[in-house]
């Protein structure tokens, strides 16, 4: 075996949980092999770097095994090489809960300064 389905191995290493996931996210242009776009059938093979963006960010993957058959997670981890650069990390907004009515002064000034807006408008 020389050559593996691209979303048959992308569902074997555990990136998508359904094989159909993995064919779909193929047929939106999410998956890329050496820079272009491929349809589900696409083979693999060892040594091929692909991308897959993944809820806005990209994934880089560089196949050092084939797989056709789902494995374990450790197993899965041994099939490729992940060159995915460090994601920085964001300032999470404020959040309130839903139905928690409008906020109060001081929510609002703590909202405004979690958001870069803590000055004082010049008059």
């Amino acid at each position: 075996m020389d050559a593996v389905r691209v979303d048959s191995w992308l569902w074997a290493i555990r990136v998508y949980k359904t094989r159909s996931a993995a064919t779909t996210a193929c047929r939106a242009g999410h998956v890329r092999v050496n820079g272009d776009k491929v349809k589900a059938a696409q083979q693999v093979r060892i040594g091929d770097e692909l991308r897959i963006r993944i809820a806005g960010f990209d994934r880089i993957l560089i196949v050092r095994q084939l797989l056709v058959k789902r494995v374990g997670a450790p197993l899965a981890a041994l099939a490729y090489e992940d060159r995915t650069p460090e994601r920085e990390p964001q300032a999470a907004l404020g959040v309130r809960d839903r139905g928690a009515g409008r906020p109060t002064k001081r929510e609002r000034r703590d909202i405004d300064k979690l958001r870069g807006r803590d000055e004082l408008p010049p008059y």
